[in-house]
């Protein structure tokens, strides 16, 4: 399984990438293996403030639909419009082209509450 060093995690399995004051939000490799082949992801929260553990979005694959939950509090700026047309992009390359959404993180202190990609891999490891 592929867990990259330079991201932060949840324990829902929502990555997060910072770029000074911004991010871009996936879901990990771990979660798109569990969820199957995504055929949609739906993100209506473009423009609006989410909170930290509050859903940005769903992603809906053959057998199930999931809530995508903010890793923290942020202005979702971006939706990856790709996805829209190429949803297995979440599956085929989760921590690069697949990534959902862009967003404007509203306090950078809450990014230390998250899971490094050590605590993340023992997370998964069951």
């Amino acid at each position: 399984m592929n867990i990259p060093e330079n991201l932060k995690y949840t324990k829902d399995h929502e990555w997060l990438r910072v770029e000074g004051n911004e991010g871009f939000v996936g879901i990990t490799d771990f979660a798109q293996g569990e969820l199957g082949d995504v055929v949609f992801v739906e993100v209506e929260t473009v423009g609006e403030t989410i909170g930290k553990e509050e859903t940005f979005g769903t992603i809906e694959a053959v057998k199930t639909v999931s809530d995508m939950f903010m890793p923290v509090t942020g202005e979702v700026l971006e939706f990856n419009a790709e996805l829209e047309s190429k949803p297995e992009m979440v599956n085929k390359d989760p921590y690069g082209k697949g990534w959902v959404v862009k967003i404007k993180i509203s306090n950078p202190d809450e990014i230390k509450e998250l899971l490094t990609p050590a605590k993340y891999s023992e997370l998964t490891e069951h």
